[in-house]
């Protein structure tokens, strides 16, 4: 017997107190994410949660703590146009290490969140 995995639901990446503004303007307004603010049901401890293709990102605020690389890994369909746009808005992209049939790199949301972004090649 196995758990059978069909897909990733969520992502939960956490903010410094009082930076919700800052969230929804990184989130929502750099990278174009449908904020669900009409869910049927309150969300918990004050979470925000946007559309992001067939999964919900989840950011919910919480006291800071160092930096780590946890991260949740995104597939993009096009890898430049994610850069040029991170680029443009003042983000610092990180080149990670290369893995044969996809492109990738990575880098800090505002609060200090390690964001990967893939594009496969095969």
């Amino acid at each position: 017997m196995k758990i059978e995995f069909e897909r990733l639901n969520h992502i939960l990446l956490c903010i410094p107190p009082g930076a919700e503004e800052a969230a929804r303007a990184f989130y929502g307004g750099v990278l174009g994410l449908k904020e669900l603010r009409e869910t049927g049901y309150p969300l918990p401890n004050g979470a925000i949660w946007f559309a992001m293709g067939d999964i919900e990102l989840h950011i919910r605020a919480e006291e800071p703590s160092e930096q780590s690389q946890r991260h949740p890994a995104f597939e993009v369909k096009n890898l430049d146009a994610a850069r040029e746009i991170l680029e443009k808005n003042g983000i610092a992209i990180r080149q990670d290490s290369p893995i044969p049939d996809r492109k990738r790199f990575s880098f800090r949301d505002p609060f200090g969140n390690r964001i990967e972004l893939i594009e496969m090649l095969a």
